[in-house]
């Protein structure tokens, strides 16, 4: 399948299957927890799907280091400054099942990082930023027209965002969710054991330290 391209406002061509990721709408209207449903406040972001999650999560790491060296207008620097921080309140996608579990209690949060990523390679690659981000943006459009689950929906397919409103997780629900509880137990069980290695170091006898 060609790699059919459109018309950016920019008067740069936007690969179509970025293109089809902006559009998507869709008939569903979902709430995100943690997003409000008033007025836009800040610079509005596009809603993702589901199935284009992985995708934008597997070269997450190489669009935030591309749109750090980039001059961007102050819209720019917002939306970066929302991914990262979206992504630092999802564990930076490492709980599991947070970007490919509907139900986990990360997924909503990281709807918005990934969001908010993509954004940020659709606004470089319409504004000729560098051909490092054209060919990072072609790359990607093509996985998106090659994957068959590109367009799978869910719960917050439909939900667009804005750098205005942070999407926290829904911790409620971490207790019903046994990857994330698992997870975030193992982490403190472990904080829990280096701060009893660490007291106990601590509470060492002093004779021990001078032999």
């Amino acid at each position: 399948m060609g790699l059919a391209t459109r018309k950016g406002a920019a008067g740069q061509s936007i690969p179509a299957g970025l293109c089809l990721c902006l559009c998507l709408g869709g008939a569903a209207q979902a709430h995100v927890p943690g997003h409000g449903d008033g007025p836009v406040a800040g610079v509005p972001i596009a809603e993702i799907t589901h199935g284009q999650m992985p995708i934008i999560a597997d070269h997450a790491g190489e669009i935030l280091a591309l749109a750090a060296r980039v001059a961007g207008d102050t819209d720019f620097a917002r939306i970066l400054n929302y991914a990262r921080i979206q992504r630092a309140w999802c564990g930076w996608g490492l709980v599991p099942g947070s970007i490919s579990d509907e139900i986990s209690p990360f997924n909503a949060c990281s709807h918005a990082w990934l969001a908010a990523t993509r954004e940020l390679i659709l606004r470089m690659d319409a504004a000729g930023t560098s051909a490092q981000a054209r060919d990072l943006a072609r790359r990607i459009d093509a996985e998106m027209l090659m994957s068959q689950t590109a367009l799978d929906l869910c719960a917050y397919s439909a939900s667009p965002y804005d750098t205005a409103g942070l999407v926290r997780p829904v911790w409620a629900d971490v207790l019903r969710h046994p990857a994330s509880l698992g997870s975030i137990g193992g982490v403190g069980l472990l904080a829990l054991a280096l701060a009893a290695l660490a007291l106990r170091w601590l509470l060492r006898p002093v004779s021990a330290v001078a032999a």
